[in-house]
């Protein structure tokens, strides 16, 4: 690969103007489609449109890391200080006629920039309904919620550069994840601010389902990121054993270079073995957590809690097989990216089940008052 300056901001204001386009094409669009809505809908429209593209984001992340095309433009936050790989054609040919198989292709290089593209039109729709909900009085914690994800967009922002500058280091790969999660549920979160949804005793216990699973998605990272996925071939035997050989220690340490082990050479077979099971182990503690919660939604006999315990064992059905598939079918793209998109949308579904839940004092509340209105009448 050629020398470049890991960080040149020179193309930044050709990056700025791509974004704004971009962004006010998608804001025309949501404008012409709401424009008899009243302001509110406009509003949830909006934050479901911000909601709905960090999502796509998080899902076209795993898609450039899976076709190796993290470090298809070598500097950040432009290619070889150009806004396009148009720009940096010259660079781009010289590095793949270099290393025809290296990290440097031309499709490579394009899949990077659109992820960068599509990484700062969200930015930019979500510095926008920042702006929107903060103009609006009756907001409250929408508003609130919008300019925490605006903070939080800004962070991946840095998450993105180091992800480059550091050449893939696993741990800020695998942080670059979580934070798209992070930002999803943000937007999640407000979207429920807005909708003003009534609230769901049943969903109780959501909070505790929510963090393990961000836990599962942090090992799943941790997977990808170390290129862990195959360390195990079958299922339910790690490579014919119930227990082969894993380097724990080495697996679990955060603080090194890819396909590094710190100053005593490479990551063993052992070291990626370890990352895979503990995968698989705690996968199992989310099964059962999820299905409790479900069960817990079934009961409720609701229509909307038993529509949210259906999408629950769906998406964990979803999981599953695509878990399964990554191992069974040698890592299949579409099963990887199923994965993934299976992993936001139960961060998705559970953030609006957290932000619907009702705590036990009001839901014994609600139950007296309905009685007592029952009686009455």
């Amino acid at each position: 690969m050629q020398a470049v300056p890991t960080v040149d901001f020179a193309p930044v204001v050709e990056l700025l103007a791509v974004a704004s386009v971009s962004a006010a094409g998608v804001l025309a669009v949501w404008w012409w489609r709401q424009r008899r809505a009243g302001h509110g809908d406009r509003r949830i429209a909006l934050a479901a449109l911000a909601a709905f593209l960090t999502a796509d984001l998080i899902v076209f992340g795993a898609f450039t890391r899976l076709t190796d095309s993290g470090l298809g433009c070598p500097d950040w936050p432009g290619c070889y200080g150009a806004a396009s790989p148009w720009g940096a054609s010259a660079h781009i040919d010289a590095a793949e006629r270099a290393q025809p198989a290296g990290p440097v292709t031309v499709t490579k290089a394009w899949i990077e920039m659109i992820h960068r593209y599509l990484a700062m039109t969200v930015g930019a729709l979500i510095l926008a309904l920042a702006v929107v909900l903060g103009r609006a009085r009756a907001s409250g914690p929408a508003s609130a919620f919008a300019w925490a994800a605006l903070a939080w967009v800004l962070v991946q922002g840095l998450f993105g550069k180091y992800t480059v500058t550091l050449k893939l280091y696993p741990a800020v790969v695998t942080a670059h994840l979580l934070g798209g999660m992070v930002l999803l549920g943000l937007l999640m979160a407000q979207l429920e601010a807005l909708r003003q949804a009534p609230r769901l005793a049943a969903a109780r216990g959501a909070a505790w389902v929510l963090a393990l699973v961000a836990a599962q998605i942090a090992l799943g990272g941790w997977v990808s990121s170390n290129y862990a996925v195959l360390a195990c071939r079958g299922f339910p035997l790690c490579n014919g054993e119930w227990w082969p050989p894993a380097d724990y220690a080495v697996g679990f340490t955060l603080l090194r270079q890819l396909g590094r082990a710190g100053s005593e050479g490479y990551v063993s077979f052992e070291a990626l073995v370890a990352i895979q099971i503990v995968h698989r182990l705690f996968a199992a503690v989310v099964v059962v957590a999820v299905l409790a919660l479900a069960w817990r939604l079934w009961r409720d006999r609701g229509e909307v809690a038993r529509r949210a315990a259906a999408m629950l064992v769906g998406l964990l059905m979803l999981q599953l097989l695509s878990g399964l598939s990554n191992v069974l079918l040698d890592w299949p793209m579409l099963a990887a990216l199923l994965h993934t998109t299976g992993a936001a949308c139960f961060v998705a579904l559970l953030v609006v089940l957290v932000m619907r839940a009702r705590p036990r004092r009001a839901a014994a509340t609600a139950v007296i008052e309905g009685a007592l209105r029952r009686h009455h009448a």
